[in-house]
């Protein structure tokens, strides 16, 4: 669905991630983690256009969509709670006023068998599978559904948006991104304002749901239940880890062991070519030598450990 091909963002002289590349397939539940500033909110924002890479490309499937749920975002306060949530319906609203308008001409013709006739059944055939596939049928039940599952009670239905505070109002933003139900869902620390039960309700959402999905967060039990994939930025690369968050960890304490291992060993050789070159700096019959170790000395690429 979308691939990131050598991708690098660049501030002035500092590079927060470079020549990394990934695919986001269908069905995927990927786990972004990374210390703090490494740079997943900035990915992220990438993959939505809001943010332009140094270089590399992101492509998007045409037929992919995204929804994006940022960690801070602004909620209408003029209207009430489901009257804000319906407007993750505007398309399906849309699709029925192109229903009864195709509906309505299909019903005043007589030319049964001209290509205009066939090509106008065959958009009202288009608009009314678009419109089941986006939940058009039980729109009513999944915005009830989602708001009760997310945590609001009936009686908040009527409530003005306004009445709400920030936490429960980015849960109307979650909300109206679920109810969208795109093919993608990139959720930046989606449990910050949420309790026990709507954390639990939104893990269930997200493993039945069949978006892939892309996911930032703190909450190592939330990420590990939702997640079969884990995407980890380190020292401004990309490792992609076919497993969900428990077994990453176990995998990256190997990998950073062996970085371990192969940094104190090239540490090793860089203090015996540096002893060499010391020891011989100065005796004729050694020159050649002493130049050769100095070349290989400028050939090593330092060997980075992985930040815990």
């Amino acid at each position: 669905m979308i691939s990131l091909d050598n991708l690098s963002i660049s501030y002035g002289g500092w590079t927060l991630f470079d020549g990394i590349s990934f695919m986001i397939n269908p069905k995927d539940r990927i786990g972004l983690v990374g210390k703090n500033g490494a740079g997943k909110t900035t990915l992220l924002r990438t993959i939505t256009g809001e943010q332009q890479p140094s270089e590399g490309a992101v492509t998007i499937n045409g037929e992919c969509t995204i929804g994006y749920l940022p960690q801070q975002m602004r909620v209408a306060d003029t209207t009430s709670l489901v009257a804000e949530t319906a407007k993750a319906f505007e398309e399906v609203l849309r699709i029925e006023a192109d229903i009864e308008r195709l509906t309505a001409e299909i019903g005043s013709r007589t030319d049964y068998e001209s290509q205009e006739y066939a090509e106008l059944i065959h958009r009202l055939n288009e608009c009314n599978d678009r419109y089941h596939i986006l939940g058009g049928d039980t729109r009513d039940a999944d915005i009830e559904r989602t708001l009760l599952g997310l945590g609001f009670k009936r009686s908040d239905f009527e409530r003005p948006t306004r009445e709400f505070s920030g936490g429960w109002r980015m849960r109307i933003e979650l909300a109206k991104l679920l109810l969208r139900r795109p093919s993608i869902f990139l959720l930046d620390e989606p449990t910050n304002h949420l309790d026990i039960e709507s954390i639990q309700w939104l893990e269930q959402f997200l493993v039945s749901s069949g978006s892939a999905v892309v996911l930032v967060s703190h909450d190592r039990a939330f990420i590990n239940n939702v997640t079969n994939r884990t995407l980890e930025i380190s020292c401004g690369r990309l490792y992609d880890y076919k497993v969900k968050y428990d077994e990453y960890v176990n995998l990256r304490a190997e990998r950073r062991e062996q970085q371990l291992r192969a940094y104190e060993n090239q540490q090793k050789e860089i203090a015996d070519i540096k002893e060499f070159i010391e020891r011989f700096r100065y005796k004729p019959t050694k020159a050649v030598q002493v130049q050769s170790r100095i070349k290989q000395l400028e050939k090593i690429v330092p060997i980075e450990i992985d930040e815990e």
